[in-house]
Order: structure tokens, then sequence, then C-alpha cells
């Protein structure tokens, strides 16, 4: 049979609304990824391999040249992936979909053209209310990670970050014990035969606490856990598998535990408190080289004589105690991190494509619609009602 050649294309064809939809995929699922600019933040949001999915499935993905170097990922890496490496950050940032780790800042912010979707961290600590109204007045959509909630009410990113964090912070305490810290004692982390356990507290019962506790508990540690959470207490009991002491956070049994721990580890939620769980006098009593590992400070912390460190020179040393305080802990670990934020990430990109815009993804899908703070400009989150006193909209009455 003769091949029949018709005077027009397929996509003619299609009928008109289909093909603006298809243009409109091809125009707006467009990603631009920055190179993060704080000194503590290492990780970026897609890896090489998730980009070559992305960019098979119909995205084009823009990267801002070495923002995969502090996790180990070149540029070489991403062109090869499929992305386009750009060296001005004013392309990235034109990009009608922004996906960044950290906040952006006052000068990224300016950089966000109109009607733009950013997904990032929100971190409420680090934000303005100059830089807020600038992203309102330029009608963005801001995606918070933090707030990415699953069905069976899970928070996926924030889950994964902070099992990170708890192991991490079982791990750098084990180093800062060992003699490879100047100050530390020399003692091996866990427990070995005729050689006493090292006690560890743990003041806290989320996430972050519960993956500390399960850690130091496989490593041998005589673990305590602080938490005026009875019933997360209990989950934890149960996790563990064995009896391990659990305590409302009363200052007598505190303190007593803090005397003779080898390590304190503060891992409380934002919620948990709104002062500091330990006080200055109660590290004073604590053992020369005890280590202190505060994963709090993205709040107040848990313990007085915190204060914020880099991971450039991560510790000091008051009143005979070591500290550690990176409020960024899970950048330590980037390369993995960045894996994991990935492989969370890269199936909504995916399904997004769908709906032939991302607005359009976020109304049909509640775990994204969960993670907006603004729609368009319009504030659709509580706190920052409260923190801002800017009007808040319900998100499901706006779209």
């Amino acid at each position: 049979m003769n091949k029949i050649n018709y005077p027009f294309s397929k996509e003619q064809l299609i009928p008109q609304e289909e093909r603006l939809e298809l243009t409109q995929i091809k125009k707006e699922f467009i990603i631009g990824v920055p190179k993060e600019d704080s000194e503590n933040e290492k990780r970026i949001c897609l890896t090489p391999d998730s980009v070559s999915y992305l960019t098979s499935n119909d995205f084009k993905i823009n990267i801002e040249s070495g923002a995969g170097d502090g996790s180990n990922f070149t540029d070489l890496d991403y062109s090869e992936a499929g992305a386009i490496i750009v060296n001005n950050k004013e392309d990235i940032y034109n990009c009608p979909i922004i996906l960044k780790i950290a906040p952006p800042n006052e000068l990224e912010i300016n950089l966000i053209k109109q009607n733009s979707i950013l997904i990032s961290a929100l971190d409420l600590t680090e934000h303005s209310l100059n830089n807020l109204k600038v992203l309102i007045s330029k009608k963005i959509t801001c995606i918070a990670f933090e707030f990415i909630k699953e069905r069976d009410g899970s928070f996926p990113i924030v889950s994964q970050q902070s099992e990170i964090s708890g192991q991490a912070s079982v791990l750098i305490s084990s180093e800062l014990l060992s003699n490879t810290s100047n100050s530390g004692k020399g003692l091996f982390f866990g427990n070995l035969s005729g050689v006493p356990p090292t006690d560890v507290v743990i003041i806290g019962s989320e996430k972050v606490a519960e993956s500390a506790a399960i850690t130091a508990t496989k490593l041998g540690a005589r673990v305590k856990i602080f938490s005026n959470s009875i019933f997360r207490l209990n989950e934890i009991q149960k996790l563990i598998k064995k009896p391990i002491y659990t305590s409302t956070i009363q200052k007598k049994q505190l303190t007593k535990a803090l005397m003779r721990c080898d390590v304190a580890i503060g891992a409380l939620k934002d919620n948990e408190t709104t002062k500091h769980i330990v006080s200055e006098d109660m590290v004073m009593k604590m053992k020369k080289g005890a280590v202190i590992i505060d994963t709090s400070l993205d709040t107040i912390g848990a313990f007085e004589t915190s204060s914020i460190t880099s991971h450039d020179k991560p510790t000091f040393v008051k009143h005979e105690v070591i500290h550690y305080c990176v409020p960024n802990i899970t950048s330590r670990y980037s390369r993995t991190s960045s894996i994991c934020l990935s492989n969370i990430l890269t199936p909504y990109l995916i399904k997004s494509i769908k709906y032939g815009s991302f607005e359009n993804f976020i109304r049909n899908n509640n775990s994204l619609k969960n993670g907006v703070y603004l729609f368009n400009g319009l504030n659709t989150n509580k706190m920052i009602q409260e923190l801002f006193k800017i009007d808040y909209n319900n998100i499901n009455n706006i779209i």
C-alpha cells in the first residue's frame, strides 16, 4: 500500500485547545536551580539522575554553574543528564519555576520574575516582612518543603531530613568523644564487654530524637529520653523494642541525668518550648569533656549555652563541655541529603506535567496544596498571619 502524504502535520490535526495546552507545558515546565549562597548550605534539590528523568519527560532544567559542587555533582554531570548550565544568576531566576533549598534572600527575591512559582524551605526565622511584601507584590506562588504533606499525614521531606539529623547527631558525638577532637576524652561510643556503656541524654521526642535514640541504642549506648509527650515516648519505646529510660521534663531528674551523661542531644521542635530547657547552671554541672549536640537552633535551642556555629568551625568549648551547634546538620552529609530531597520532589514534578500547568497541579494535589504559603501573592499560611499581620486566605477558597 502506498504511503499517503498529507499536506499538513500531525500537530495540525490536534484541536486548538490541546495545542494551546501543549504549548503551555513547553513554556511553563522550565525549572531554574540556583547555586545556594549560604555558607552552611551545600545541598541541591535535584540530582543528575532526576534531571535526566525530568528532561526525558518534557521538562527543561536550567542549573546555575557550580550549584552541585557542594554535593559533589559537577556541571558536566548535569549537562550530560540534559540540563542547561547557566552562568548568569538572573537567567536562573527568570525561569517560571524556581527550585532551591534555603529561603530566598533579598537579592534573590528581587530577581524572581512576576507570577513565578518558588519551591524551597520557608524557615520563618530567615524571612523578613519586607521580603514577604516583595513576593506578594510580584504575585509569587510559594511552596514550603516543610509543609508538603502526604495522605497518611506524614511530612516526607521533614521526616527524612530529621532522620538524617538524628543519626548524624550520634555519629558526630562519637567523633567528638574520641581523641580526634582536641577536647575529646578518647571514649568509644557504644558498649564493649567490661566497659561501661556511653550515657546519652536526648531532650525531645519527635523524629530527630527518635532517630538519635534508635541509632544510639543500636550502638549499645545507655539512652535516656526526656519529653512532655507521653504518646511519643511510648512510640519510641515500641520502635526500639526494649525498655529504655524515659521521663517527662523535670528539672531535678534532667539535671541528674546530665551530670552523668557523656552526650546530650537537644532535639526539640519549634512548638515544644519557648525557653531553654537546659540552663547554663545545669551545663556547668556536666562532666568535663561531655558533648552537647543542639539540633534545635532553628528556634530557641535546647541549651542556654548554645550559640550558632558553622560547618567550617562547628564546635566550641564552654564550661569544659564541647558544644556542636551547626543549625543545618543535614548539609554536612549534602550528597545523601540531596538524593533524599530529589527522590521526594521528582515524582511530584513528573505528576504535574499532565495537568498542563503547575498551578493546575497544585489545585489537584492536596500534598502540594498543603505546602503553599503564598498563592499568586495571597497569604495562605496562618503562621505568617500571626507573625507578620498579613491577611490570611483559605487556599481552598481562592483556587
